[in-house]
């Protein structure tokens, strides 16, 4: 069956779906590489201010599809990381809607989110010592970032799998939701964000992600922007702010 990465667009939230139902949404090497691009694309949208990375069915994702191992290894993390990068740099929020199993490669891309909410029933799972890999540094910082240093050489010694409540725990994911209302709160939570100044948002992401040069640049975009007096007034005046600013395209 095809393997491939859908897009949709509703209400200002764009909902990105891995697609490889016969390997468990396993991420090929054409996958990998389609991702960047998209988020482009996404990002230069002024129609878009969020973004939700899920599977289709009912798992997230296995990881990589392990037969794009077999030629060049090397290659094929070298796909996985500039997937996983372009999504962490991404200037609008992410957010990873996870079920069932989100392992290796799922795990990477579900990392580099900036948020994760997940079913009760996932799993997550951090495995390239099953199969001798030397994880990214990338990957490893990240990760580390989320659980710490202790959670994170569990994961990754061992290569065990840990419930959503133990993710939950060690700050893997943000928010566990009973089968059955996951899609519904990340619906709610997506139009939450979208409603949100673009603004606040884009800042507060590269300052959180360790960028220490850009004050001066997001003091002049909120200068420049109009939603900080946006904001004030619809305050004042006890009604919902239109807030305008986006990402340059």
């Amino acid at each position: 069956m095809e393997s491939r990465l859908l897009h949709t667009v509703t209400d200002a939230v764009a909902t990105v779906v891995i697609e490889h139902p016969a390997k468990r949404n396993a991420m090929t090497a054409a996958m990998w590489r389609a991702l960047p691009p998209l988020l482009d694309a996404l990002a230069a949208d002024p129609a878009v201010r969020a973004v939700v990375l899920t599977g289709a069915g009912g798992t997230f994702c296995a990881g990589a599809d392990i037969s794009t191992l077999k030629g060049s290894p090397r290659e094929a993390q070298e796909l996985a990381v500039a997937a996983e990068e372009a999504l962490a740099a991404f200037p609008k929020p992410t957010l990873a809607a996870v079920r069932g199993h989100c392992v290796g490669g799922g795990a990477q891309l579900a990392a580099a989110c900036d948020l994760r909410f997940a079913a009760e029933g996932a799993l997550f799972g951090v495995t390239p010592a099953k199969l001798g890999i030397v994880y990214p540094a990338s990957a490893t910082r990240r990760l580390v970032s989320l659980v710490g240093p202790a959670t994170a050489k569990y994961l990754l010694f061992s290569g065990e799998l840990v419930d959503a409540a133990r993710a939950l725990r060690t700050g893997l994911v943000d928010e566990v939701l009973p089968d059955g209302e996951l899609d519904k709160r990340v619906a709610e939570f997506t139009r939450v964000l979208a409603s949100r100044s673009l603004l606040t948002q884009a800042a507060a992401k590269e300052f959180a992600d360790g960028r220490t040069d850009r004050d001066d640049h997001w003091a002049a975009r909120a200068r420049d922007s109009g939603d900080t007096a946006e904001g004030v007034a619809a305050f004042l005046e006890r009604r919902s702010p239109r807030f305008t600013w986006t990402t340059p395209g």
